[in-house]
Parts: structure tokens; sequence; C-alpha cells
């Protein structure tokens, strides 16, 4: 009886290893999925003062806000967008029900009002906005509840995927310093990489000199800056309503 403890103990711990790369498998893809479903969603997408002007005439502005620009450029891959408040900014958010977000600039943002009232100071501008919409606010609205859920999902996604490789069996591909620089990739392409090599298609042994740390932080920079090239091209060819940013 003494013995027949940690032989169970030991089968245990054998089972759960081998269960939780299937789980991962098939659970980080399909976090990827829903993530970059709702993140595509509520990106910002650049729009005209003539759309908020049709906009408002609909009725359809819930939230917004006067900015100099977004708060979070260049953050991690999976927060929300925020813009960055500013009371002479010459950017203008919006939301419209159906939870995206709509930005357009102004020229000038000093001393013209918005919509098309020149002889109102840009702060009384507002007030068509706010007689109809509320300012800019976290879970206020479906757009906010919308990019919160997207950001809480990458934050799963990201804990799963860190916790897998710190705490997992040693990667086959590439070292856990490799991975880790590449899983920082833009959109979570790091991730789903790291998933298609180690958990979909690993090799069966590890790899004679696998990708060093050296060798996957140079990947992030050249992957980011090649991703970041296709992302505006992209924008080019098929509009921001496709690809927003």
């Amino acid at each position: 009886m003494v013995e027949a403890i940690p032989t169970r103990s030991r089968a245990s711990r054998r089972r759960w290893r081998a269960v939780v790369p299937v789980v991962l498998r098939w659970a980080l893809p399909v976090l990827w999925v829903l993530w970059a479903s709702l993140a595509w969603w509520v990106e910002p997408r650049e729009s005209t003062e003539a759309q908020l002007d049709r906009d408002l005439a609909a009725g359809q502005v819930v939230a917004f806000q006067r900015s100099s620009g977004w708060a979070d450029d260049g953050a991690y891959w999976g927060s929300r967008p925020r813009p960055q408040h500013a009371t002479n900014g010459g950017m203008l958010a919006w939301t419209v029900p159906n939870g995206q977000i709509r930005y357009a600039f102004v020229d000038p943002p000093a001393s013209a009002s918005y919509p098309g009232e020149p002889d109102l100071s840009a702060n009384a501008g507002l007030d068509r906005l706010a007689a109809v919409a509320g300012p800019w606010r976290v879970g206020g609205d479906l757009a906010h509840r919308i990019a919160g859920t997207a950001g809480l999902l990458a934050g799963v996604l990201t804990v799963l995927w860190l916790g897998r490789l710190i705490a997992g069996a040693p990667p086959l591909a590439g070292t856990r310093w490799f991975w880790f620089w590449v899983g920082l990739l833009p959109f979570g392409v790091g991730v789903l990489a790291w998933t298609y090599r180690e958990l979909w298609r690993p090799p069966p042994v590890p790899v004679p000199g696998r990708g060093s740390g050296w060798r996957g932080f140079g990947w992030l920079i050249l992957a980011a800056v090649g991703i970041s090239l296709l992302v505006s091209v992209a924008r080019i060819v098929f509009g921001t309503t496709v690809v927003p940013g």
C-alpha cells in the first residue's frame, strides 16, 4: 500500500503530461481565431468627417473622444484600442451601435469646431456629439465590451502558451528562448508558429543546432518588419474596411 500511492501519483502525472499538449493543440488555435475575429471587428477604421456627420444624423454615434492619437501604438499585440484624450486634439474617435470604432482627423484641431461650425470653439463644437453620445468609456458600450473580451482572450492565449513553454517539456524545434522571442510577433503569429511546430508537427527528436535565443530575436525583428509591410500593402490594396488600423 505504501508503494501504490507514489505509483498512482506518477501515473497521474504522466497522463496529465500526455493530455495537456492535446488540449493546447486545439485550444490555442481556437482562442486565436476568436481573438482575431473580435479584434478585427473593433480595430479602429479611419473614416471622414462626412461619415461622422452621417452617423450623427442617423443617431448612430454611441461614444466619442477628441484625442491626439492612439495611446497603445506599439504596445502588446492583444491590447485594446484606446484614444489618447486631448481637449484640442486633431482626431475624433467614435463608436457605432454594431461595435465598430471609427476615427477621423479634424483640420485645424485647435480653433475650428466640429462639425462644420467654424464660429464655435473646439470644445463647444463637441456639444452636437454630447447631445447624442457619451464620452469614451471602458465597458460602456458594445465596442468596448468586444474590445475587452478580445483583450481577455489574448491574455489567456499568452498565459497558456508561456505556461507550456516555461513549465512544459523542452521544445524540440528550438530552445525556450528562441520560441519566447518568436512568440512576441504581432497578431499572435509567433504563438501560432510555436503551436504548429511544437504541437502539431513536432520533430521526432530535438533538431540538431536548434534555434538559439539570439536567432529567435533576429527572427522577431525580421518577421515583425515583414508583417508590418504586408499589412501596409494589404491596407492599400483592400482598403481600411478590410484591413483596419
